[in-house]
């Protein structure tokens, strides 16, 4: 068994599609229209075949309470794998992404916390 999908629930799956490629540089591999929203995917570029992490509009009246009480408690919603922490953090602050975590050691890892600018707090962490 393994995993072959994850979400992260955004409020605009266009803007959400231009963040996730264009800043964080995962490549668009999945768009089937389904009414008001798509069934959109993307994935690392270094595995076009691992893991798709699906883009899902936050149209259901759970996610909103859930995904403000994840931010306010600074709780990422989920975490990506990086080579470099500081590198990464580096390069995407360039871009003008904001962290809310700065790059910090915590035992084995280093990680960072960034807005998405999609409602969601996204961790990057890397094993020493």
């Amino acid at each position: 068994m393994k995993i072959h999908l994850a979400s992260v629930f955004v409020d605009d799956q266009d803007k959400a599609l231009r963040f996730y490629t264009d800043v964080l540089g995962f490549v668009k591999k999945t768009e089937v229209p389904l009414g008001d929203h798509r069934w959109l995917t993307v994935v690392s570029p270094e595995d076009p075949d691992g893991t798709e992490l699906v883009l899902e509009p936050d149209s259901h009246p759970a996610v909103k309470p859930y995904r403000e009480a994840l931010a306010e408690d600074g709780i990422p919603a989920t975490s990506f794998a990086v080579d470099d922490v500081r590198a990464e953090f580096d390069r995407l602050r360039g871009l003008g992404v904001r962290f809310t975590q700065e790059p910090l050691e915590m035992g084995p890892v280093i990680t960072a916390v960034l807005d998405d600018t999609c409602g969601n707090l996204i961790q990057i962490a890397q094993y020493k």
